[in-house]
């Protein structure tokens, strides 16, 4: 037989089973009570959803028949296709939904043609696109049909339907890559934060391909707005305060109700703050302050500009030592429960004594506060700055000076030794603080060229300039000075920092050094030739990220000083922040220095703390400090640039040999001295 008629034979074959089959078919109205489901159904899998089926077959009905053969008892039907609408349909009568006995439309088939019809269902058969099912939805909702009776007919959460109409109005283009996969659902989420089809274009498009992660995009179309779960002020304000004095609000329809609204009226935001703040900086006035500022978002530096006067802490009075002691008691107690291993708890449980344990540290930290006391000179001429804390809470920066407040209180206080037979002009007695260790030092400084490679990295314009500075000063300039750049130009990675920061493995910046790095590594090739032409191929802007993570691996920061800050200007350049880079710690930072040195940053964050801390052992102090200082935004002198350093030399300077400072005492002098930082960026 030839090939040709064979398989008009076949053909021919397969029609008339077709035809002999379709003639067995019969459309029957079968009670509910009868139906039962076959082992002979191919779908083992798949029974989910059942409640939402069954919602949905509620307000639309049956819109497909069930596929049924005889059962051998007569009586019964078996579902050999259509399980779960059976199952939807079974739930919606025991719900009493539905009676027992409501009759559903089958299709019965002969008993030899039961798998056959059940593969064939599931089989011939094709999904809808996603995009087409986005418009399908969007299309509902064009007609009329209110969301919650689409969620309703679908079985899902008005908030789901929501979700799918927010994709359906990306840019079509991005749509079109989606249907692609180019564009993946993840980024599409992020991509929906905003209407604006051009501002989302522009976000993907014009960003390199390992900056298209959904976070990245998210944040590239919220820059200029204050995300509510991160913003301190935003906590303290609070969403429904800010919502009802008219604030523009933009929520993420994909995040959880914890995250993803961002405010859009920072000006808005400020004001309430203000607001908020007031009554408490009417409370620290009558203290009788010289002048009582608010200022929201007090920052580091903000506060660097003031001296602080040195206060004092008198004893407690008999009923105030019996509340210390009975509050340290409870906290000890507690923090035994928590470190007990044997204490079978659970996380709940666990998270409640902490919570415990918070409360009554506050409590301590509020008896304390009562303790502390300036002397009335200070307290006539200097201030205070009420301000919200990196937590959304309120803190009270008291006891600051500006310049012609502590230079007046310098006068004051040289005039009555000057009176009482001392020499106005003579220098102090006091011995010159001790500085860092070389090894803190370069440990410091090994993060902070991190944190400078990382920013350097996300900013081509300012390593395009710092290479070619590098280049005009070797080739052009003829300079061969080697503090003339931050650059390695010969292109070795600086990558050895972990040999003087042993923690370096583990910190953000290096993190996410690593990552790009790893990023580029897998997308670019290896060999010399083809990594040309790759490049030749790629846009300027492009380039430039490449240029720029190149030209970040070879910055080198390191110093052996306190007050050496290397690469100041490129620094300044990328508005190095180490806020986001680097927290203290006690083994990074408080375990390293001298008992002086630590009290001396607390003194700074902490000040009604110093004299409590003053009375424990080194190691304690450096707990306590790594605790007091957390949030509070506090940076050793080598993390806060150029102008902190100069300073810094210059008040070594003074105390060696210079117009020493008087410090604070009940004739109301000041402490000048330079600290280690201001209270923290709010």
């Amino acid at each position: 037989m030839s090939t040709a008629t064979f398989q008009e034979s076949n053909a021919n074959a397969t029609g008339s089973a077709a035809a002999s089959m379709a003639a067995s078919q019969e459309l029957l109205l079968i009670p509910l009570s009868r139906l039962r489901p076959s082992s002979r159904n191919v779908r083992k899998s798949g029974g989910t959803s059942i409640p939402e089926l069954a919602s949905s077959i509620a307000r639309v009905g049956l819109l497909q028949n069930l596929t049924v053969v005889a059962a051998l008892d007569g009586e019964h039907y078996e579902v050999v296709a259509g399980r779960r609408r059976l199952a939807a349909l079974k739930l919606l009568a025991k719900r009493r939904k539905l009676a027992k006995d409501h009759e559903v439309h089958c299709l019965l088939v002969q008993d030899d043609a039961a798998r056959t019809v059940s593969l064939t269902e599931n089989v011939q058969r094709e999904a809808m696109s996603p995009i087409e099912e986005l418009f399908a939805w969007k299309d509902l909702v064009a007609e009329g049909r209110p969301v919650e009776d689409i969620a309703a007919d679908f079985g899902v959460t008005p908030l789901v339907v929501q979700r799918r109409l927010k994709l359906a109005n990306v840019s079509p283009r991005l749509l079109a890559d989606f249907g692609t996969q180019a564009v993946t659902l993840e980024q599409l989420m992020a991509l929906a934060i905003t209407d604006d089809h051009a501002a989302q274009e522009a976000a993907f498009y014009d960003s390199p391909q390992w900056q298209r992660s959904p976070d990245a995009l998210r944040d590239h179309l919220t820059r200029e707005e204050i995300d509510a779960s991160r913003d301190a002020v935003a906590r303290f304000v609070g969403l429904e305060a800010y919502e009802q004095a008219g604030g523009g609000v933009r929520r993420d329809l994909f995040a959880d109700e914890n995250n993803g609204i961002f405010l859009t009226d920072g000006a808005l935001l400020e004001v309430l703050a203000r607001d908020k703040l007031a009554p408490l900086a009417e409370q620290v006035s009558a203290e009788g302050w010289a002048w009582v500022d608010t200022a929201p978002r007090a920052t580091a530096s903000d506060l660097y500009q003031f001296q602080r006067a040195r206060s004092t802490r008198r004893e407690p009075t008999k009923t105030e030592a019996k509340r210390i002691a009975k509050l340290e008691d409870r906290q000890a107690k507690l923090q035994e429960q928590l470190d007990d291993e044997n204490e079978d708890m659970t996380d709940e449980q666990a998270q409640a004594l902490q919570d415990a344990m918070d409360a009554l540290g506050n409590e301590l930290e509020s008896v304390e506060r009562q303790l502390v006391e300036y002397p009335p000179a200070v307290v006539a001429l200097a201030g205070t700055i009420v301000s919200v804390d990196s937590m959304g809470g309120v803190v009270v920066h008291r006891g600051l000076l500006r310049e012609e407040q502590a230079k007046a209180l310098r006068d004051q206080a040289r005039q009555e030794e000057g009176g009482a037979g001392g020499n106005p002009d003579a220098d102090t007695d006091e011995p010159a603080k001790s500085g860092i260790s070389e090894k803190l030092a370069k440990r410091l400084s090994a993060h902070r060229t991190a944190a400078l490679q990382a920013d350097v990295a996300r900013h081509p314009h300012v390593a395009l300039v710092a290479l070619v500075h590098r280049l005009a000063l070797r080739v052009i300039v003829e300079s061969y000075g080697a503090g003339d750049s931050a650059l390695n130009i010969s292109a070795t990675p600086q990558d050895g920092l972990g040999l003087h920061a042993p923690d370096m493995a583990d910190a953000p910046a290096a993190v996410g050094m690593r990552k790009v790095r790893e990023a580029w590594v897998h997308r670019l090739p290896s060999d010399s030739d083809g990594l040309f032409a790759e490049l030749l191929a790629f846009p300027q802007q492009e380039l430039l990220s490449l240029l720029a993570v190149c030209v970040a691996s070879t910055v080198s920061a390191l110093a052996s000083q306190e007050g050496e800050i290397p690469a100041a200007v490129l620094a300044q350049a990328v508005n190095l922040d180490m806020h986001d880079w680097w927290t203290p710690t006690a083994a990074g930072y408080f375990e390293h220095v001298s008992k002086a040195k630590a009290l001396e940053a607390v003194q700074v964050f902490a000040p009604d703390q110093v004299n409590r801390l003053g009375k424990l052992r080194k190691a304690e102090i450096a707990s306590e400090a790594e605790r007091l200082a957390a949030g509070a935004g506090w940076l050793p002198v080598m993390f806060r640039g150029q102008e902190a350093a100069v300073e810094v030399e210059a008040g070594a300077g003074r105390e060696v040999g210079g117009d020493a400072d008087v410090s604070a005492d009940a004739s109301g002098s000041v402490d000048s001295e330079v600290h280690e930082d201001a209270h923290a960026e709010a």
